[in-house]
């Protein structure tokens, strides 16, 4: 029961539980502190001061490693499904694990890569999360994952013009700038300043043919940039109208809805949906995965990364 009490505290999001919340804020505290500190020590004119703060990045990092000992300590209880060794090991190579280290390790033994220290403040944007379907960062994440592929292409894309066009530079100006275009990679820079309209200027072409092919690069810039953004407003669109969509299926139907996320450790993801304990009156009606809505059948295993909507006749909310 300790163990689990614990395994409550140090996880994230948890908003019903005070002590949890409590931590999530003391942690985010540190990791701010930790970072402050490590700029100060950028600064000479501070160095009569550098015993201080080392003594404080001391303590924020003695409270990393207490925090990173009890998270593997734990592990048993993210992973429900699998061994402790596994579940432990499975933590260690996890995201928020490899940060854990990266962020702890350069100061005892790695002081060259000090800047490590700054992935800590990637599990701060961990404390906003909320467990629901509608927050704004799980919003976010959902649509990133559901057009990952259709982003991914439009990298792809970036790459295949930039490529191009370095090669195209460097034949339009090798000739006239032999030491600034020196062969088809040394365009590289030209071409991602010019393509993703940085525009630095320090490399710029002097021939006819390469301000055409600047100009040419600079218009496709501009769409180039625009792909991405039209993918990710896109499914922004989309989640929400599918959203607006389910609320006015309830309501016109007079169905009450929940929405549950299962999320990495959930005590329902690897169940099927007839092992399911949901709340009294309520069934599975849909299952989303993937952007897809899935018929919620009794052999349909639950995945890490669903979204289950439960719905009930509005009919057992009067009555009881």
């Amino acid at each position: 029961m300790k163990k689990q009490r614990i395994f409550n505290i140090i996880q994230i999001g948890n908003k019903e539980d005070i002590v949890s919340r409590a931590f999530d804020i003391f942690i985010a505290a540190v990791i701010i502190l930790n970072v402050f500190v490590m700029v100060l020590q950028t600064f000479s004119n501070l160095s009569p001061y550098f015993p201080i703060l080392d003594a404080v990045a001391l303590v924020t990092i003695i409270i990393f490693c207490i925090e990173y000992v009890l998270r593997i300590w734990t592990a048993d209880l993210l992973y429900p499904n699998l061994s402790k060794k596994k579940a432990i090991l499975k933590f260690l190579v996890s995201f928020d694990g490899i940060v854990d280290l990266f962020t702890i390790l350069p100061f005892f033994f790695l002081s060259g890569f000090i800047a490590f220290r700054i992935l800590r403040v990637v599990r701060i944007f961990h404390l906003f999360r909320i467990n629901g379907q509608y927050d704004s960062f799980a919003v976010i994440f959902s649509v990133l994952h559901e057009k990952k592929n259709q982003i991914l292409s439009s990298i792809v894309i970036v790459l295949i013009l930039m490529l191009a066009s370095s090669i195209g530079i460097y034949y339009a100006e090798h000739n006239a700038q032999p030491n600034v275009f020196e062969n088809a990679f040394s365009g590289i820079w030209w071409s991602v300043s010019t393509l993703l309209t940085v525009g630095y200027g320090d490399i710029f072409p002097i021939t006819t043919a390469g301000r055409i092919m600047g100009i040419c690069t600079a218009f496709l810039g501009v769409g180039v940039v625009a792909i991405p953004t039209g993918i990710i407003s896109a499914g922004f669109v989309e989640h929400y109208s599918r959203v607006k969509m389910l609320t006015n299926f309830a309501r016109d139907e007079h169905i009450d809805m929940l929405t549950v996320r299962v999320s990495d450790g959930h005590c329902w993801s690897g169940l099927r949906v007839d092992e399911l304990g949901v709340p009294e009156h309520f069934l599975p009606a849909v299952v989303m995965r993937d952007g897809e809505a899935l018929i919620p059948v009794n052999e349909l295993q639950i995945k890490t990364g669903d979204t289950v909507v439960l719905a009930a006749d509005s009919y057992f909310f009067h009555a009881y």
